[in-house]
């Protein structure tokens, strides 16, 4: 039943993508119920479609409609994707590092990496859906957050090279710890093994 799936990436991909489809709305009702109630209301609706995303893709995989079988040796070009989405994914909330200075946005091209790793070693359906539309949003992100950068003259702070290495370091530990144990106890599957 991919109905679930498809109601959880729409609210939570929704919600995340406000200031793309509906910025001066989205201004107008933080001006009218405030930040604190508005960021409530975007957690909310954003934990919903999360629960919904994983039930749903929990259930699609059940009874998975293979698409195509991935090529030998994806699940190990998936585990150096990932490991470079983690790190950027450090990068993202570890201030003044050299990843962020230069890619402005490590998170959104975390999602990228995440999404697109999991797209080349995941041939069903359902993956397909989850994968490829997390992929194509941040993809969309990505291009819109680095426009609207450039027009508000976004400039960001200078880095340091043991950030960096904060980054890199904090970004492999858990890239490792997700790849060898909480993968296969969260999702039932040990990439690597």
């Amino acid at each position: 039943m991919l109905i679930y799936l498809w109601l959880g990436l729409g609210l939570f991909l929704g919600v995340h993508s406000m200031r793309l489809v509906a910025d001066r709305w989205r201004s107008r009702c933080i001006a009218r119920i405030g930040k604190t109630s508005w960021k409530g209301l975007y957690s909310v609706v954003s934990v919903v479609g999360f629960v919904l995303i994983v039930w749903g893709y929990g259930v699609a995989r059940q009874q998975p409609v293979q698409l195509w079988n991935p090529a030998a040796g994806m699940p190990y070009l998936a585990g150096w994707l990932t490991w470079l989405a983690f790190v950027m994914l450090a990068a993202a909330y570890i201030p003044r590092n050299h990843i962020k200075a230069r890619l402005h946005h490590p998170m959104l091209l975390a999602t990228k990496l995440w999404a697109l790793a999991h797209l080349l070693a995941n041939g069903t359906l359902a993956g397909t859906w989850l994968f490829g539309s997390f992929l194509l949003w941040a993809i969309v992100m990505f291009a819109s957050s680095r426009r609207r950068d450039r027009r508000e003259g976004v400039d960001y702070a200078p880095s340091l090279l043991s950030r960096t290495l904060a980054s890199m370091l904090v970004g492999t530990l858990a890239w490792a710890a997700f790849a060898f144990a909480l993968h296969g106890l969260l999702i039932g599957i040990l990439p690597l093994s």
